[in-house]
């Protein structure tokens, strides 16, 4: 059966572009419809012409999707189940959600929680998923509202976004950080209590430590963003790092980590075991304010116009998430 999807060729002129595809394209062993995908950073670096992050060629593209079980194969699963699936190299090294049907491994399958909507996960996404487990593993760490304030950095994207709209939810004063002045009020509208610009947080950078700041951090740039977090984390905090928009390098000095006893927590939802990914997305579904979600849409795009929304949220032009309906 054809169906049309994104497909990624790095050989070809454009190097994405939505096509006619067949089912022997897909390798899996469950086939789903996907209802919704969107769209992440990852995705707008795997269109970039002589990117390193595309494992296979050609490829369909999207690090997420949700949908309904077509044909469950010799799965447990049943036709019609609603399911998430993200991570595991979707839509990186295997067809990914810009597609209208996909076939995936049954051990990457997260079954929709009862009262969440295949469009509700998509509009949470990677990143939503990505902003919840953060505050988790600050919550682990020990960081809770009354330790003092937390910094959200990145704090436009859909990482960001998340972030800031989860921690005030959580009862967090939030500073979020954001090179975009136009998005002041949205940010204060997701619950920001103070806004500051891309270096407004890094004081005394003549000294090994700046001033205790922060209780926490969602830092979703890295670069020189992150030793900047790290040098003026209060006594105890922790950092969880999830991103590397501003650099993959990390420059700093054990200082903060002798003397104020902090934590640098990397994120990672690609390879996540299933167990902890499942109840994680049970707890979004029972603890998250799901009618607050369409505050955080940019826009909904359908397949046409991925390319586009993908190349603006490369040039950092999206504030927000971009849904994807299939």
């Amino acid at each position: 059966m054809s169906f049309r999807a994104l497909v990624i060729d790095p050989t070809a002129q454009p190097t994405a572009s939505v096509l006619e595809c067949d089912d022997e394209m897909l390798v899996g062993e469950i086939l789903l419809k996907v209802e919704y995908s969107s769209c992440n950073f990852k995705d707008a670096m795997v269109i970039q012409p002589g990117n390193r992050i595309a494992r296979r060629s050609p490829l369909i593209g999207g690090v997420d999707l949700a949908g309904t079980v077509l044909d469950p194969g010799s799965s447990e699963r049943s036709i019609g189940d609603p399911v998430v699936v993200h991570g595991y190299d979707l839509g990186v090294a295997h067809h990914g959600g810009f597609s209208e049907r996909a076939r995936v491994n049954d051990d990457w399958i997260v079954a929709l929680p009862a009262g969440l909507s295949t469009r509700q996960a998509m509009i949470l996404g990677t990143a939503g998923f990505t902003a919840f487990a953060s505050l988790e593993a600050l919550r682990h760490h020990g960081v809770h509202p009354s330790n003092g304030p937390l910094l959200v950095t990145g704090a436009t994207g859909g990482v960001g976004s998340f972030a800031v709209a989860l921690a005030a939810a959580a009862g967090f004063e939030v500073v979020a950080s954001s090179g975009k002045t136009q998005s002041h009020d949205y940010l204060r509208s997701l619950g920001a209590s103070e806004i500051l610009g891309r270096t407004g947080f890094d004081d005394r950078p003549e000294r090994v430590l700046g001033t205790e700041r922060w209780a926490g951090a969602i830092d979703c740039v890295g670069g020189t963003t992150l030793p900047a977090i790290l040098r003026s984390l209060k006594y105890g905090g922790c950092v969880a790092a999830s991103g590397l928009t501003g650099g993959a390098q990390l420059e700093t000095t054990v200082y903060p980590f002798i003397t104020r006893g902090i934590a640098l927590v990397g994120i990672d939802v690609v390879q996540m075991p299933m167990g902890l990914r499942q109840a994680l997305w049970g707890r979004i579904a029972n603890e998250v304010d799901l009618n607050a979600l369409e505050a955080l849409i940019a826009e909904e795009v359908v397949l046409d116009g991925v390319v586009d929304a993908l190349g603006r949220l490369h040039r950092s032009e999206v504030t927000g998430r971009v849904l994807v309906r299939l």
